[in-house]
């Protein structure tokens, strides 16, 4: 598996900035709120044997965490790893014409962002039905391309249009949207 390298890694460390700073004003979270949903990013080189996966750009894992010192679990937290899968990404990359990684990384980290600020504002739960997944993973697709469709940055354009189907509803399925979380 390949890992990205040192200036891979520095335009991921820009997407995440980016991100983070785009999704705390579509949702109105001030320095203090933002602080709230605790997570880290990771790349293919951090991560735990158990963490890498095939097929998905990224995935989410939730983690207990727990204040030094305290032994209550009223202490603990949900902390959340978004484990980036840098070979997936690279196949991409290189199959598709016109993405480039930033854009890319840009799109994929704002949309984890989206997933962790649902799960930590109880909009949506980690452990849900297969359906109720699907339904999440379009929404979420709708409000990361409601995000980024007036950004500014050369290649994103293609990026969305590479995500066009995620927001379109499925034969026989309900707008998602319209399904209560």
């Amino acid at each position: 598996m390949n890992s990205f390298g040192s200036e891979e890694i520095k335009i991921i460390n820009n997407a995440v900035a980016m991100a983070e700073e785009l999704v705390s004003n579509y949702y109105k979270m001030s320095a203090s709120q933002w602080l709230g949903p605790r997570y880290d990013v990771k790349t293919l080189a951090e991560l735990k044997p158990e963490e890498k996966i095939d097929g998905p750009f990224a995935q989410i894992i939730r983690y207990k965490g727990r204040r030094k010192n305290t032994s209550l679990g009223s202490a603990s937290y949900d902390f959340y790893q978004i484990c980036l899968q840098d070979h997936t990404i690279r196949v991409t990359l290189e199959e598709s014409d016109g993405i480039e990684l930033f854009p890319f990384a840009l799109y994929i980290i704002t949309h984890e962002l989206i997933h962790i600020v649902r799960f930590s504002k109880f909009l949506q739960s980690f452990e849900a039905s297969d359906s109720e997944r699907m339904a999440e993973e379009m929404r979420v697709h709708r409000r990361t391309h409601d995000i980024l469709k007036s950004v500014q940055v050369k290649g994103l354009k293609r990026v969305l249009e590479y995500y066009n189907h995620w927001r379109l509803p499925y034969e026989g399925m309900r707008d998602p949207d319209q399904i209560q979380t």
